[in-house]
């Protein structure tokens, strides 16, 4: 005997569906996405303007501030519009 269980359909449910919750919601996506802006942009400029930070390093570190500036400006914004426009 097999009690084998599948799933055959996906459901995605709101995040919250009262008005207060969407826009705490919002704010607070907000917050982390302008703290992650703001920081991997402070350690772009230090590493581009500081020619003794300029070894393999602080060129990884450089690589992966752009590479989280590119994933979290994907994914972020579209998280906020969606909660402010269900």
């Amino acid at each position: 005997m097999s009690n084998c269980s599948s799933i055959t359909q996906f459901l995605l449910l709101a995040f919250a569906d009262t008005w207060e919750l969407q826009l705490l919601h919002f704010w607070l996506f907000l917050g982390i996405y302008l703290a992650a802006l703001l920081g991997n942009a402070l350690i772009i400029t230090a590493i581009t303007c500081d020619h003794h930070l300029h070894t393999p390093m602080y060129f990884f570190l450089l690589n992966l501030s752009v590479l989280d500036l590119r994933s979290i400006s994907t994914t972020l914004p579209k998280a906020m519009a969606n909660s402010l426009w269900s």
